[in-house]
């Protein structure tokens, strides 16, 4: 007997239930009367959307999300839907996913692994459930597990001895680059091993500073992948069950690692800008490759007409600098204005002239220049209803190489996670779909422009020895030691180590950014700013 399965890879807005419901709603009644299907799997908390984090602690919140089930039940009539939801309990909150049918909650399950690393705090919000739920529909028995779930391979044969033919798992698995793979091969093996077809529904979309990559996937009882959903993309697949044997379908391909970090860093922005309701975004604009690449993502993701940049020429800015930045806008078709910052900076140098007399000019007249553009920038925002975008990358934002209320001024950081030599194998990518970053912007050598002849390299080490340095230092949580003895020189070490820790305050200050890696700064990295631990000097190596 045939059984379709509906996989809804929908975007939801966190908190936003009434939304929610209908988009629900809509999606079921879509997949009914469209696809002809008998079940439709929506993917993890459907109903608060994903992650709601300390919203679950209202109980307002959690009765209006548990009274939206009973809605979506009433108006879904003909399909059977399997939903997320928040679940009160007398003994507390579970992860829950509901199976509605005729009008009513059907049956229940209560996620049992709960996620407590990197991003997720659900252990802070849940109770752990402790029981396997099978379900019929046309003589298959079907078991229901959400996301982590999967991840425990004692789950599945747990699901499968207790009879299950096919496993449904709800999921809001963020994206970092290379993780498709690694979620696709880590399930196949397990389903491979418990003999049972799984279908994996995942949610799509932005979060604040997680995005969810779809990608939905069927696998059959041989670990093969037979259906695929596209990353990135919102998208209602139908799978067709002959038995328990899930037919082949259409295999959305995967993008390559670069393509797929920048359509995730565009996703990240348009669901920013759009689920915060801003007008635009405007952005500083130097003619750098840092705010080069994130002009370009902000065109990609909201429209050339939503963006405006703006061009804030020192003293100390080349002409260049400012011709390839005009070159950018005129090749996006972007709207930009030359404000020059001289009569700002004269006016402060000048109301602090006695003050600082007779002290030597040093990083405080540079952070000046930079904190009257955050001045600037932060007025045209407010003016306009737009936000402002920062453009520092993740190597800057490890070694403080940024301007508190300057170029960190600004409400969303899309590259706040982007190493700077990730920053240009972007640009280039970019660049082959359609030449819009002028080629000297790629090659001449990156310099903030704040005093004469300035590049970073002479307060930094050489990106591609600093960049290798802080993956092992942040992400890999190697000790100085360790870095060195794989080959790094130690005075590099030592820097880029000191900077890295004295600079946490600065971190805490920056704006919410975009995960691309498997370790970002933020929900993922959580360190305290007053703390006398350091990285540097590392035992056995003198300093």
């Amino acid at each position: 007997m045939s059984l379709k399965i509906a996989l809804a890879q929908i975007n939801l807005v966190v908190g936003d239930i009434a939304r929610n419901r209908q988009k629900i709603i809509d999606t079921a009644i879509e997949a009914r009367d469209h696809l002809g299907a008998d079940l439709c799997v929506f993917p993890e908390l459907t109903i608060t959307g994903y992650p709601p984090e300390d919203l679950l602690f209202r109980p307002d919140f959690i009765a209006t999300a548990q009274q939206a089930i009973h809605e979506i039940a009433q108006q879904t009539l003909g399909i059977d839907v399997v939903v997320g939801f928040p679940e009160s309990s007398p003994e507390g909150l579970y992860n829950s996913a509901a199976v509605l049918r005729d009008g009513k909650i059907f049956c229940r399950y209560r996620k049992q692994a709960l996620p407590n690393y990197g991003v997720f705090d659900e252990q802070r919000y849940f109770l752990a459930g402790d029981k396997v739920n099978l379900f019929s529909i046309k003589d298959t028995l079907l078991a229901l597990t959400i996301c982590e779930d999967v991840w425990r391979p004692e789950i599945l044969f747990a699901n499968r001895r207790a009879g299950a033919e096919i496993i449904l798992t709800l999921n809001a698995s963020p994206f970092h680059a290379g993780k498709m793979a690694q979620r696709e091969n880590i399930v196949c093996e397990a389903v491979q091993s418990a003999g049972v077809s799984l279908v994996y529904v995942n949610l799509v979309g932005g979060q604040d500073e997680l995005v969810f990559d779809g990608a939905s996937f069927v696998v059959d009882q041989q670990g093969e992948i037979v259906l695929r959903a596209a990353e990135f993309q919102e998208q209602l697949a139908l799978i067709e069950f002959d038995g328990v044997r899930p037919k082949a379908s259409e295999c959305a391909p995967f993008y390559n690692d670069i393509p797929s970090i920048y359509q995730a860093l565009v996703l990240g922005i348009r669901d920013y800008v759009g689920k915060n309701g801003f007008q635009g975004a405007l952005l500083g604009l130097s003619g750098g490759v840092d705010s080069a690449l994130v002009l370009v993502l902000a065109v990609d993701a909201l429209g050339a007409d939503k963006v405006e940049a703006v061009l804030m020429p020192s003293r100390y800015t080349q002409v260049m600098s400012n011709d390839d930045a005009i070159s950018e806008t005129e090749a996006l078709g972007v709207k930009y204005h030359i404000i020059p910052i001289s009569p700002a900076v004269n006016a402060f140098s000048d109301m602090l002239a006695e003050v600082f007399s007779g002290a030597q000019q040093d990083t405080t007249e540079e952070n000046i220049q930079a904190r009257c553009r955050g001045v600037i920038m932060m007025a045209l925002s407010n003016k306009q209803g737009k936000i402002l975008l920062t453009t520092g990358n993740k190597s800057e934002m490890s070694v403080g190489y940024a301007t508190l209320y300057g170029d960190m001024a600004g409400g969303f950081a899309p590259i706040k996670d982007v190493p700077k030599l990730l920053v240009y194998q972007l640009s280039h990518y970019r660049n082959s779909l359609a030449p819009v970053i002028p080629e000297r912007v790629l090659t001449r050598a990156p310099s903030a422009e704040l005093a004469p002849n300035q590049v970073d390299a002479d307060s930094l080490p050489p990106y591609e020895n600093l960049d290798p340095i802080l993956e092992r230092y942040i992400e890999l949580d190697q000790s100085a030691a360790e870095i060195i003895a794989a080959g790094f020189k130690t005075e590099e070490v030592q820097r880029a180590i000191s900077l890295v820790d004295r600079n946490e305050y600065k971190r805490r200050q920056a704006p919410p950014g975009i995960k691309i890696t498997t370790r970002a700064f933020g929900r993922d990295r959580r360190y305290p700013i007053t703390s006398g631990y350091r990285g540097w000097p590392p035992k056995g190596v003198s300093d």
